[in-house]
């Protein structure tokens, strides 16, 4: 039977750490709770996890997930009824990230000191975003902090499992397409090079593509440096393009045209606005705060410049969803949602049904594009390796025939 190790909180807000034999991690949740104890982490054990971890480098960043998990604790340890100090000094104990610790801790210093959590994370520059600002904020005035803190934590654990997904399936491509360009790189620099002798000495008017091929070989050998860096000239030049605001937003008003990727970033950004506008309306923000928080989550500048124009349009007394249409460059079936949700006055939650239903679009199109891309992939960089092979193999049966 598995065995799993397990922190939990009795009803004083005392920490309890242990382990116990349980079917599966649900039973062991209900054999806690069963004790009268608020589960907090319930993982099942593994011998490295007994092992001493050793840090090469202290973290100086908190990631995403270590905020997904902070958060959802402390929601947990809020529902129970624990106070908000003690909370905090609970995640502190729990925490085994010195850069998380420090957060923490300042946090917990500033709370005692009067300072409300909304104000103790603003306070730290960098990590918390102004949206989990302002919705903790809005949390804390409703009263009904511990609930805003547990959507905050299914947000951002979506937001994650969108980006794994993405991730995961740009892996392969990734793959495929670093060992068929090392392929070609080796047969360029090391492989062609070994018959350029043999050529030369056998006298014969080479063919076309046998000398666009040597020369290929020859010119990576000795000017292979210059190509590399050129191609890191190139990377520093985008860089540097994204950096500055004007070419920045040509870019990305670029990228929004792309035949497919287009598309998909522009449901992308459609789910995050969705979502980030229907949990903000849920918890009490008003509407045109609430546009000038979800500005700052929008990362295509083409799109965020349009949501600006639509919330000057929400002040001079329009709707939201025609503006989205003319400016913000929203799809006609999200419009649509959004208009249907202004008319029924149950715009937050149509917000929500909005963000799930592109999120799945985003990636059954992500699917289906890198289910064409891989074999196109396979197709093009087979040809090109062919290409280089049949170039040599020609020269080398023109010889042969000259020897017969």
């Amino acid at each position: 039977m598995p065995v799993f190790q397990f922190k939990s909180a009795t009803p004083s807000g005392d920490i309890v750490e242990g382990t116990l034999d349980a079917p599966s991690r649900s039973k062991a949740v209900e054999k806690i709770q069963s004790q009268g104890q608020l589960p907090i982490r319930v993982e099942e054990y593994r011998a490295k996890a007994e092992k001493p971890r050793f840090k090469l480098a202290r973290r100086r960043k908190i990631t995403q997930d270590q905020l997904t998990v902070a958060t959802n604790e402390l929601a947990t340890l809020l529902k129970a009824g624990l106070p908000l100090e003690r909370a905090l000094s609970i995640l502190i104990s729990l925490s085994q990230e010195e850069a998380l610790v420090d957060v923490l801790t300042d946090v917990r210093e500033q709370v005692k000191g009067g300072s409300t959590l909304a104000d103790a994370l603003d306070a730290q520059e960098g990590v918390f975003s102004r949206f989990y600002v302002n919705l903790v904020r809005a949390g804390e005035t409703g009263g009904a902090l511990e609930n805003v803190l547990e959507r905050l934590s299914e947000h951002l654990e979506t937001a994650k499992e969108i980006r794994d997904s993405i991730v995961s399936a740009l892996i392969y491509p990734a793959i495929l397409v670093f060992v068929a360009l090392l392929s070609i790189l080796i047969l360029l620099t090391y492989v062609i090079p070994q018959f350029a002798d043999l050529f030369e000495g056998a006298g014969q008017a080479l063919p076309l593509a046998t000398r666009i091929t040597l020369a290929a070989g020859e010119g990576m050998q000795q000017y292979g440096w210059l190509m590399v860096l050129a191609v890191i000239g190139l990377v520093m030049a985008i860089r540097s393009q994204l950096s500055k605001p004007a070419s920045s937003y040509r870019w990305h008003g670029w990228f929004l045209k792309l035949p497919v990727l287009g598309e998909i970033l522009i449901r992308i950004e459609v789910a995050r606005f969705s979502r980030t506008l229907g949990i903000l309306l849920n918890n009490g923000v008003p509407l045109l705060k609430a546009m000038s928080i979800v500005k700052d989550t929008v990362e295509n500048q083409v799109i965020a410049e349009g949501v600006d124009r639509v919330a000057g349009s929400l002040k001079e007394g329009q709707q939201l969803a025609e503006p989205l249409a003319e400016n913000a460059k929203f799809p006609p079936f999200a419009v649509h949602m959004i208009r249907v949700g202004e008319e029924s006055g149950n715009l937050e939650d149509m917000l929500l049904q909005v963000a799930t239903l592109y999120d799945r679009e985003i990636q059954t199109g992500i699917k289906r594009s890198l289910a064409l891309l891989e074999p196109l992939l396979i197709l093009v960089l087979g040809m090109i390796i062919a290409g280089v092979v049949m170039s040599i193999l020609v020269a080398i049966l023109g010889i042969n025939q000259l020897v017969f």
